[in-house]
């Protein structure tokens, strides 16, 4: 939100109070207060009709100082919060004349007292500061007050904000901000924080959140449920500004040795994600939107399927598995469905999970309805006459008040007898446009509900399956989210459309989605709107199964390979069983999102953060700590792509590439840029056929480019996230030691570009060209070269 015109001017709509002087410091528990007036004060006439900013500082974490500016201390909003998981720390402050400084593990606040600003250091570094008028109250469309009981008596009429600027260093890029499908780099945007169901291709997005990090080693979360303006080098192109309505604003400020640091300090405090199961990783077939199916549509998409050997693990029943006119009441459409329960056992008995269309939205007409509406488990009218209704999706629908225990209970036991009917998971769709001119049950302001609505309906549905299905077991798909609905996998990128275009912003949308915390994120492969061509399909399905979690999904067209050409099926098949073994790598990287908060689909500067060649790059990232992919955004197959210093391997045909340059290939179909980063030790299954299995059985350890001095390791998880085997390998001069805490059934090593063998002990070997293929005999094997 601009309150500027040009460096010079204010708005003609908006009066500025700044702070302008830290006129009083003192200390106040873990932390200090700094009472700044609107000018600079000279002398005690001066403290006479002046209003002032409060700045407070605390410890919330390690190496996290929260920020809260206000003007009326006894405001109440009303508005929602974040939970927040905080653990202060041991703060020192020191005040004298001249400044007031605060320091909190390595971060320290100092804050200049002859002229208004502070600044956040780290070993005397400056990360970023607040000045000269960078911290303001502004009055919105003020009408002044009088002295004159028939004309505005004492009440001035304006719409407060808050505003904070901080300064940006030359060469700094911002990330983050939520699922965006502008730039991925967020200088010279204007980015409102307000969900809104508004496709891949716009400026608003379905997940906005108040989170950005940058280039200098900080993130800033701004602790606000409803709406946040930021400016980012757009309104003043030195700063990035953020303003929020009412009177006060808070803020922490994240420090991190690296990008990583910052987001896992970032998820410790809005939360960490849950590890979702592992069969969520395979491939889900989805009936598509508006298109016509029943049973044997169904069926015959499963049989086409298992017929060209393409491993299939959920098949998804989109909206309409209800009748028309009657989303959501959570009951089959017997006349499509007549025995519902036999069918989704037929299914089970292949081997399948379920996954059913949901949103919290109720259409009038229904008996789920008359009962929310009769209960009062609907959010209500603000003028006191009953329920708020309204047409945009479905006719007269309302909405469930998740503010409400007894409401929340209604819902979650309509989703119950799904569970217990043999479903496994819900597409938790929509949240995005809930209107603001409504009333909750526990009385939170309706503008700050608005985005925090989704952590509330995603969070009922989750803890219901966690409740019946499992910890381990729970997973949704979901669309909408804001701070801490991490905690909540998996969510997708929303309405794509059938082009290269869009398939390119819904990766730029994911990458800052990663930037914002979020660890696992899936999209629909071809596309949502339209139907893809045979090409893009193709393309797509690489991308799509290079994903943590992979979806066929449309809107009026199916999603089956085999209507677009036989070799899409042949693609297909190919990814998903790629997909399956790669699995105890990436479900190791899963389990580590659960335990650090960084993401298992990274973005290159969030890995190589001090490689300035990343700062930008949108159209490739890292699958975990040591894939990196590139997806084909061209007919013919042409790509260029970045590969970071070192040596790299094409993980598909052992092909070796010195980093640190660009190269420009060409693909068919069935192979794409996927290189194994250099000092890896990748974790390779022997099943190709479903994603959740023993990874110990038969795993094979591969090792790529391990120099001097180095130690690669690789930790194989089960299928609920525990370390089942720890295998490592590290080279001291001549010598690879290869080590395994257990030696489980047909395992092995794979040494690639391994070109003077001159002994191994402790294992039988082979020789294939420059690999070296390893069963080890004892839990050590030295290799000479």
């Amino acid at each position: 939100m601009k309150f500027t015109e040009g460096y010079w001017l204010r708005s003609e709509r908006a009066n500025a109070i700044y702070a302008s002087q830290a006129y009083i410091v003192e200390k106040i528990p873990n932390g200090m207060r700094v009472v700044a007036p609107e000018r600079v004060i000279h002398s005690r006439e001066g403290a006479l009709d002046v209003a002032t900013i409060t700045t407070e500082f605390t410890s919330t974490a390690e190496n996290v100082i929260g920020v809260r500016s206000y003007h009326y201390e006894a405001y109440e909003s009303g508005e929602a919060t974040f939970k927040k998981n905080t653990n202060p720390q041991e703060v020192t402050v020191s005040i004298d004349e001249d400044e007031a400084v605060m320091t909190a593990g390595q971060l320290t606040v100092r804050v200049n007292r002859k002229e208004w600003q502070y600044q956040f250091e780290v070993e005397g570094k400056v990360l970023t500061s607040c000045g000269f008028r960078n911290l303001a109250y502004m009055q919105y469309d003020r009408k002044d007050a009088t002295r004159f009981p028939e004309d505005n008596y004492l009440l001035a009429d304006y719409k407060p904000y808050m505003l904070t600027e901080l300064v940006l260093q030359p060469g700094e890029c911002v990330y983050g901000l939520g699922e965006r499908f502008t730039a991925f780099v967020k200088n010279g945007q204007v980015v409102e924080t307000w969900n809104e169901d508004g496709g891949t291709s716009s400026q608003v997005a379905y997940k906005s959140i108040p989170f950005y990090m940058t280039s200098r080693g900080y993130g800033i979360f701004v602790d606000h449920t409803a709406n946040v303006s930021f400016e980012v080098a757009s309104e003043k192109v030195e700063y990035v500004g953020f303003s929020v309505p009412g009177e006060e604003l808070r803020y922490q400020f994240i420090y991190g040795e690296n990008n990583q640091e910052i987001l896992s300090r970032y998820t410790a405090l809005t939360g960490k994600p849950a590890l979702p199961p592992a069969w969520s990783f395979g491939l889900w077939l989805s009936t598509s939107f508006t298109t016509d199916y029943d049973e044997e549509t169904t069926s015959s998409f499963i049989q086409g399927m298992k017929e060209r050997d393409i491993p299939l693990r959920v098949f998804h029943f989109d909206c309409f598995w209800m009748k028309e006119f009657h989303w959501s009441d959570l009951e089959w459409d017997e006349r499509i469905f007549p025995d519902t329960a036999a069918m989704l056992k037929r299914y089970k008995k292949r081997g399948l999970k379920i996954s059913l269309w949901i949103n919290p939205y109720i259409a009038q007409g229904t008996e789920f309805f008359k009962e929310g509406a009769a209960k009062g488990y609907l959010l209500k009218r603000q003028d006191g006459k009953g329920i708020k209704q309204l047409d945009s999706w479905q006719p007269g629908m309302g909405l469930v008040d998740f503010t409400n225990p007894k409401a929340v209970e209604w819902y979650t036991n309509k989703l119950r007898k799904l569970l217990e009917m043999g479903v496994d998971c819900f597409k938790t769709d929509f949240g995005e446009r809930i209107p603001i001119d409504v009333e909750y049950f526990d009385g939170s302001d309706p503008v700050s509900m608005h985005n925090y609505y989704t952590f509330l309906y995603n969070q009922a549905v989750f803890d219901l399956l966690k409740e019946v299905k499992g910890e381990k077991e729970a997973v949704v798909f979901a669309r909408s989210a804001t701070a801490g609905s991490q905690q909540f996998p998996v969510h997708w990128g929303g309405d794509s459309s059938a082009s290269y275009a869009s398939m390119a912003e819904t990766l730029r949308g994911g990458l800052s989605f990663a930037m914002s915390g979020f660890s696992f994120w899936s999209h629909d492969i071809g596309g949502f709107e339209l139907t893809t061509t045979a090409d893009l399909y193709k393309r797509w399905v690489q991308f799509g199964l290079l994903s943590t979690h992979s979806r066929l999904h449309g809107s009026k067209s199916y999603r089956v390979p085999w209507l677009f050409d036989e070799e899409a099926s042949e693609v297909l098949k190919k990814f998903t069983k790629l997909k399956c073994q790669l699995m105890p790598y990436i479900y190791q990287m899963a389990v580590k999102a659960r335990d650090t908060g960084v993401p298992v689909m990274r973005p290159m500067v969030l890995v190589f953060d001090e490689d300035p060649a990343v700062k930008y790059l949108d159209m490739q990232y890292m699958l975990g700590e040591s894939l990196l992919v590139a997806p084909i955004f061209q007919e013919n197959g042409e790509v260029d792509y970045y590969l970071p210093h070192g040596k790299w391997t094409h993980l598909l045909s052992g092909e070796i590439r010195e980093g640190g340059c660009w190269y420009h290939d060409q693909y068919d179909y069935f192979s794409l840029p996927l290189y194994v980063s250099p000092n890896t030790l990748l974790a390779v299954g022997a099943n190709k056929e479903k994603p959740d299995y023993d990874y110990t059985s038969g795993i094979t350890f591969h090792l790529y480019q391990l120099a001097d001095g180095n130690k690669a390791a690789a930790k194989v998880p089960g299928l609920k996230g525990e370390i089942m085997m720890i295998s490592s390998a590290e080279r001291i001069g001549n010598k690879i030691i290869l080590s395994t805490s257990k030696l489980a059934k047909d395992m092995g090593f794979v040494l690639h570009d391994i070109c003077n063998l001159k002994d191994i002990q402790g294992a039988s070997y082979s020789v294939d060209g420059d690999k070296v293929k390893i069963i080890p005999e004892e839990k050590e094997v030295i290799v000479e070269i």
